[in-house]
């Protein structure tokens, strides 16, 4: 019972927490979670960023924050601060790890005490949203976030993420069914590496297969939140942990990020 207390009064500082999903690895799932919190950033929002894919936290390096400590107070964890005004703050294993390199080996009982000790330990201090990470599929991992969740009122909704191909389509299909069956709102679906724009000539070129995600939002009759074309400024910003839609605000990548976000913010706060 105590713990659950804690668990509220730490998230009863979070005003929206969003899960960002995907039905299979290698989609991009981080890089969506990564540029969903730096945009709502960039519109002036404090945001919290939960990384619980214990076996593949990336999000430490990704935003060059690789190598920072995660402090203790009497409240719980102090969670690692972006930028100097601390208007994004970080956590994830990968602070705790001793190396990059160091494997999870874990079973399923200590992974989901792990996630459980983030969603109730961590300090969040006053922020306007906190968008999670999670691992890929519909495993123990999820089941422990939602049931955690539920303690509260701030959970807004999932954001899935797939790739145009129909095999990625498929396993969020899946997806869809797993936030019915556990009672989780859709806020929508983003298509990612959804063609390549030409530097040059700002021709679109499809590199896997389009409309995928579209049309699998239609079907489920979810909210489609746009596509997000394939961009190497985009991954090349990401190994260097730097702000891609500041950089390249310019670009078509940026813009639809951007886009998807603007409609997150509609469908959470009707702004």
């Amino acid at each position: 019972m105590e713990a659950a207390e804690q668990n509220k009064k730490h998230f009863s500082s979070v005003k929206n927490v969003i899960l960002v999903l995907s039905g299979k690895g290698g989609v991009g799932k981080s890089t969506v979670a990564i540029q969903l919190a730096l945009g709502l950033k960039h519109a002036g929002k404090r945001v919290g960023l939960l990384d619980v894919d214990l076996c593949g936290p990336s999000i430490p390096r990704m935003l060059n924050l690789e190598n920072q400590d995660v402090h203790q107070c009497p409240e719980g964890w102090v969670p690692v601060f972006a930028d100097t005004e601390q208007r994004l703050a970080v956590m994830s294993i990968g602070f705790l790890l001793q190396n990059r390199d160091e494997a999870v080996v874990w079973r399923g009982p200590k992974k989901n005490a792990m996630i459980k000790q983030f969603l109730e330990d961590v300090m969040w201090t006053e922020r306007d949203f906190l968008v999670i990470d999670t691992p890929p599929g519909t495993s123990d991992e999820h089941i422990t976030v939602v049931e955690n969740l539920r303690r509260c009122d701030n959970l807004r909704g999932a954001i899935l993420v797939t790739t145009p191909q129909a095999v990625s389509v498929g396993d969020v299909r899946r997806e869809i069914t797993f936030c019915k069956k556990t009672g989780i709102p859709v806020l929508g679906l983003v298509e990612n590496m959804s063609g390549f724009v030409c530097p040059h000539c700002s021709e679109c070129t499809n590199v896997f297969s389009k409309g995928g995600g579209e049309g699998l939002a239609e079907e489920a009759k979810v909210p489609f939140l746009g596509c997000i074309p394939l961009d190497p400024n985009l991954t090349q910003s990401l190994e260097d942990g730097q702000n891609f839609s500041q950089l390249f605000s310019q670009s078509p990548t940026a813009t639809a990020i951007s886009s998807i976000v603007q409609k997150i913010l509609s469908a959470v706060e009707g702004s």
